[in-house]
């Protein structure tokens, strides 16, 4: 008997090129800072580095060293030892100027910092106080800025404050002139953002809506933002990268489900502190356990 085999050839698809993960550029970093006031160290020996569409916090209990750390970046706390660094704007990832050199006219086109708080100026409108931010690109008299007008009105529809543009800024509540200071750091049109504690003081609305907007700033815009903040949750749900600071030493440094452990964060805070992952989300939440959590 003859058994005759029929041969299929089969084409096989070409494979898949493999996945490659692009890792953000380093837009600003801070190498080895030693920080102190009078000549009391503060910070040392801190590494961070903000990465261009991507949103970096700072967290840590009262007296680690987060606000000074980010005022360093700032150049409004010179450092002791270490080094500030930016981007090359010709070499996308280079760190090629040393932020502390740079004329502040020139660095102010790259750095903004919306600090705690600011005085409410009297007598001048919304869009006055957002064109503030177009200083470091104007001559004398004001002159020598043709890209200011779209700067300031883009800054001001980011920022939902274009409806009020005509209002005077001390008629503002804490959450909407909140929200102004922020336009007027986004009218100066730089690669990075810092924030200190941006949501302090503000109801639990514009506190969602200001992070949602600094999200949106990292993402849509490829901003590299470091944001100083209390709140944990607020964090993990914000930021791509954290740094945890305690007794002025950077503790631990990573995405935030890897780093904020109970373990960690109850020694770095000294109260037990219980994390979970959300079922629905996956986001990381923490819990601060108090004597009366057990209460019916």
């Amino acid at each position: 008997m003859k058994v005759s085999l029929t041969y299929v050839s089969q084409t096989l698809a070409p494979a898949a090129p493999p996945v490659v993960e692009t890792v953000p550029a380093v837009a600003m970093a801070g190498r080895g800072l030693r920080l102190s006031y009078d000549k009391r160290t503060v910070v040392d020996g801190a590494q961070i580095e903000l990465r261009s569409g991507a949103v970096t916090a700072l967290l840590g209990p009262n007296g680690s060293g987060k606000s000074t750390l980010l005022r360093s970046l700032a150049r409004l706390h010179r450092p002791d030892a270490g080094t500030v660094t930016l981007a090359d704007g010709d070499t996308p990832g280079a760190e090629g100027a040393d932020a502390l050199a740079l004329h502040p006219k020139d660095f102010a086109r790259r750095v903004t910092l919306l600090s705690q708080s600011h005085p409410t100026p009297s007598g001048v409108t919304v869009r006055d106080v957002v064109a503030y931010g177009r200083h470091p690109y104007r001559g004398r008299f004001r002159s020598g800025d043709p890209d200011g007008p779209r700067a300031v009105a883009h800054a001001m529809d980011v920022t939902g404050v274009a409806e009020m543009a005509e209002r005077g800024v001390d008629e503002l509540s804490g959450g909407e002139l909140q929200r102004v200071w922020l336009a007027t750091c986004l009218a100066q049109d730089t690669g990075v953002l810092l924030l200190d504690e941006p949501t302090t003081y503000l109801d639990l609305r514009y506190q969602v809506e200001l992070l949602d907007l600094v999200r949106d700033l990292a993402t849509e815009h490829g901003v590299a933002v470091g944001v100083v903040l209390h709140d944990l949750n607020q964090a993990a749900a914000v930021a791509d990268h954290v740094v945890v600071l305690h007794r002025g030493e950077v503790r631990a440094s990573g995405p935030a489900a890897q780093v904020l452990t109970g373990e960690l964060l109850t020694e770095v805070y000294g109260i037990r502190v219980d994390v979970t992952t959300h079922p629905d989300t996956g986001r990381t939440r923490c819990e601060a356990v108090g004597r009366h959590d057990a209460r019916a």
